[in-house]
């Protein structure tokens, strides 16, 4: 299949042609991240959000760029985004003198804290149990367990690609899923 012929059949929705596109732009994306960042585990989870959103948005891509240059770009801005979203959830703060450092706040959770966040678990857990077992499997293996997709191809023994496939796709029905529970 070349590329031209896998955009427009994957602008048609076509599975095969999003696994094509995937398989064949997975190490540029992953590689170009690895660079950035210097850690596997968020270079992943950026390339993952980045096929994600390239293919959601798939009916924008411009014929006239390179495929690849249009996912760099998405990759990179995606890293942006999250370079930001980190800064501001630093909280900035200047001691003037010592007094003033012993009147920090104790900001370790409340009983009530931790009442939510356990309630918010268990309604995440019943979510996810919504899900196909396959699906269900996936996303215990990478977030309660917290095994990396290299771990996760050996416990499943499937190629790594179908594994990051899978939990994009466990992660969407999940979102859906939670989206319609609100």
């Amino acid at each position: 299949m070349e590329i031209k012929e896998a955009i427009n059949r994957a602008k048609l929705n076509d599975q095969k042609a999003f696994n094509f596109l995937l398989d064949t732009f997975w190490d540029d994306v992953y590689g170009f991240q690895l660079k950035r960042i210097e850690n596997e585990n968020d270079a992943e989870d950026i390339t993952i959000q980045t096929f994600s959103k390239a293919f959601d948005k798939i009916d924008t891509f411009n014929d006239d760029f390179k495929f690849k240059t249009w996912l760099i770009t998405i990759s990179k801005n995606i890293h942006i985004d999250l370079l930001r979203k980190h800064k501001n959830h630093i909280p900035q703060r200047n001691f003037n003198d010592v007094e003033k450092a012993y009147q920090i706040l104790d900001e370790s959770p409340s009983v009530e804290d931790t009442l939510i966040t356990e309630q918010n678990l268990a309604k995440l857990l019943r979510d996810i149990k919504k899900l196909k077992p396959e699906y269900q499997e996936i996303i215990n293996l990478r977030y309660f367990q917290e095994l990396s997709y290299k771990e996760i191809s050996k416990e499943l023994n499937e190629p790594m690609n179908n594994v990051k496939v899978k939990l994009l796709r466990a992660k969407k029905l999940l979102a859906e899923i939670i989206q319609k529970s609100k």
